[in-house]
């Protein structure tokens, strides 16, 4: 593992046993996240984005999710070995993260300072009062008065519950935040504004990031590098230059093919024929294979592995398998 290695996920993979069969959400899922980088999590909803996320905090609720196999590397240390004890101490000191709706993140019953007040003494060796002030500046570092710190959080608007969630988060300056779908219950404007207040603090603090997403302008404003996911596994990773400018998997052609375009008078946007694979659909080939325009018959009979397009680039498809071997080139 490399220095500049922050978190390196290998061949994880998880499954939740329900009444229907089993549900295969994280398939042989490799994936790193270098220091003081962000890195995109981009893919439809049901392509284990999020369980992924909270594979990493050790947080897939069992009975009925499992993880099966592979490997949490963080800095060097495999989270999937560690105890509940010592996963407690990693959650909010090292690792935190940053949910999707603020109003189930938050206390309704506890003043918004207390919530972050219990967060920094249960990881700092601080007194109520130390801590309480501690709380107030972290509060003033996120946009919120003061004055307001004693507030409950049914007294905030969206926009300002999110804020607190954000200073809960960096309490403690972690290495890594995980953020997931952070502005999806706000508005288009406060979405700016949030994001706009995750990236200054991103950069202040020298922490890394994983933002879970699907919206393409977002990773395109604030992100390093990008994984698209489909069907619990990466079908393609690069730098957001990178994927910007040669995107490959006919996939990611597609996620780009839907974004209205304002240079281009369209009546219909264009869409990805077909839906993902049933959560318990076993798939013998390329998961991506019944909707994908360039099918060929090897996508339905075996899984394609990771070809290097460029360095830093690669896709999991057959189409550029093929080039390599005619190009005569070693991946």
């Amino acid at each position: 593992m490399g220095e500049k290695n922050l978190l390196e996920i290998k061949g994880l993979n998880v499954v939740y046993k329900v009444e229907d069969g089993v549900v295969y959400a994280v398939n042989d899922l490799n994936l790193v996240v270098h220091n003081k980088e962000t890195l995109g999590f981009v893919g439809e909803t049901g392509a284990g984005k999020t369980t992924t996320a909270m594979s990493i905090m050790r947080l897939i609720p069992s009975p009925p999710g499992k993880i099966v196999g592979g490997e949490i590397l963080f800095n060097g240390e495999d989270l999937l070995k560690k105890n509940q004890r010592q996963m407690r101490a990693i959650r909010g000191q090292d690792i935190s993260m940053i949910f999707q709706d603020p109003m189930t993140s938050l206390n309704p019953s506890m003043r918004v300072d207390d919530q972050i007040v219990e967060m920094l003494r249960l990881h700092k060796p601080l007194n109520k009062h130390a801590a309480k002030e501690e709380a107030h500046k972290l509060l003033e570092t996120v946009g919120i008065k003061r004055e307001r710190a004693s507030d409950y959080p049914h007294q905030f608007s969206g926009g300002m519950k999110q804020r607190v969630v954000i200073a809960i988060a960096l309490a403690c300056n972690p290495k890594l935040i995980i953020a997931d779908e952070p502005t999806t219950a706000l508005d288009v404007t406060i979405q700016a504004q949030v994001m706009d207040l995750m990236r200054e603090l991103k950069d202040r603090l020298d922490t890394s990031m994983i933002l879970i997403t699907h919206d393409l302008g977002i990773v395109a404003e604030i992100c390093d590098t990008v994984a698209i996911m489909y069907a619990g596994g990466v079908v393609e990773y690069a730098s957001k230059e990178q994927l910007y400018t040669k995107p490959c998997h006919p996939y990611t052609l597609g996620l780009f093919n839907s974004i209205p375009k304002l240079d281009v008078d369209e009546e219909w946007l264009e869409e990805i024929d077909g839906l993902p694979p049933e959560p318990t659909e076993v798939i013998q080939g390329c998961p991506f294979s019944p909707r994908c325009p360039k099918c060929m018959e090897v996508c339905r009979e075996r899984k394609p592995g990771a070809t290097y397009v460029e360095e830093g680039h690669y896709v999991r498809c057959f189409l550029f398998e093929q080039q390599d071997k005619e190009g005569g080139e070693d991946v």
